[in-house]
């Protein structure tokens, strides 16, 4: 049976020219959802900002026909949808104006988990940069805050933080620059598999969009509004981390950076926002704890144990093989000599180095860890 409620939902985000506000200020003037696209063109020419040209396209039901076939999608997939007027709409996103109306989540947890912070950086994150970012990730689950960590999926200081909080037992959110249908980048296929069981990926594009580079920019005001505080672990001067901290700030998030050498250009951006008062400086876990007011758990967790003496695959053994033999390769290299395919050596060196066994560096060049 069709949903028809749903249908609108979805619709509305679907109309051309029509945002987020403009979209709750339609459902407040109309009373419903379906009231929206029950209106005479006269009466929505009545709410203010809509003009001609908007009330066509909001008359226009080919909308709701590309929402029949979304909800295909999203039931085959057992994709969830958040509608900002649901009581399951995640609290913190609620508080700011332009949160989505909709957004659509693949994974199991609470969006309105306790402590949720977003993890952002550059893409060409420095060795220094991943110490960084993986330490605190493994201070904040040994001191038993147990928070939700969000980023991106995108390479650099985004994937560490996603990989490091799977490493180290913390539940993380990926949030898309395009649909669910895909994912971008492709190398990360499977550490995005992972993130559907330990957290999700969230994402406000219907399933068949792309991953154009505006999209990368209107998905951070959901890294932004999903948490309670933004860290910059890294940044040039300009950059998404940037844009991610000024929408954080927007929202009257707190927001964190580390600072880095005056010469360093991957912390340019860094002491930038915090020299301009739009972060403020830490050095670690306990800067954070401070000023969030947390309060480390009197228990510790047990240290995350690497799986040195596990038995590996044999897929596993040729690879720790050829480290071994030639110190650094990259996954092309890998899958060449070995006949391996990247779709297939992927996961391996990603099981590899959630064993503690190796390092992903830079360009998807793997090195073993000692």
């Amino acid at each position: 049976m069709v949903d028809e409620n749903l249908i609108c939902k979805i619709g509305i985000s679907l109309i051309p020219g029509i945002g987020s506000i403009t979209a709750k200020k339609l459902i407040d003037f109309t009373g419903s959802i379906e009231g929206i696209f029950r209106e005479s063109e006269r009466n929505l020419l009545k709410i203010p900002g809509i003009g001609s040209q908007l009330a066509r396209n909001i008359r226009n039901q080919n909308v709701l026909e590309r929402a029949e076939k979304e909800i295909e999608f999203l039931e085959k997939n057992n994709i969830r949808s958040f509608f900002y007027l649901d009581p399951e709409y995640p609290e913190r996103l609620k508080q700011c104006p332009d949160a989505p109306v909709i957004f659509y989540f693949l994974g199991n947890i609470d969006l309105n988990h306790p402590k949720i912070i977003s993890v952002v950086g550059t893409r060409s994150a420095t060795q220094r940069g991943r110490d960084l970012c993986k330490r605190l990730i493994s201070d904040l689950s040994d001191r038993n805050h147990d928070p939700v960590i969000v980023s991106g999926l995108a390479y650099g200081i985004d994937i560490c933080a996603h990989k490091s909080a799977l490493q180290y037992g913390l539940n993380t959110i990926a949030v898309l620059g395009h649909g669910l249908s895909t994912i971008y980048p492709s190398i990360h296929k499977p550490v995005a598999r992972e993130i559907t069981r330990h957290g999700g990926l969230l994402t406000d594009f219907l399933n068949d969009e792309k991953p154009e580079r505006n999209n990368f920019v209107k998905r951070n005001r959901l890294i932004a509004g999903l948490s309670d505080a933004t860290i910059v672990i890294e940044s040039g001067i300009t950059g998404g981390a940037l844009i991610t901290a000024d929408i954080a700030n927007s929202y009257n998030r707190d927001v964190f950076a580390f600072p880095g050498r005056v010469k360093d250009t991957y912390s340019a951006g860094c002491n930038r926002i915090i020299k301009t008062n739009k972060a403020a400086l830490i050095e670690g876990i306990r800067d954070i704890e401070y000023i969030m007011g947390w309060e480390p758990e009197p228990i510790k967790k047990g240290p995350v144990q690497k799986e040195m003496f596990r038995d590996l695959s044999e897929e596993e053994k040729v690879f720790m093989k050829m480290l071994k033999e030639n110190d650094r390769l990259t996954i092309n290299q890998m899958s060449a000599l070995s006949g391996i395919p990247v779709s297939k050596a992927s996961p391996v060196l990603l099981n590899l180095e959630f064993s503690g066994l190796v390092r992903c560096l830079p360009g998807n060049i793997y090195t073993l860890t000692s």
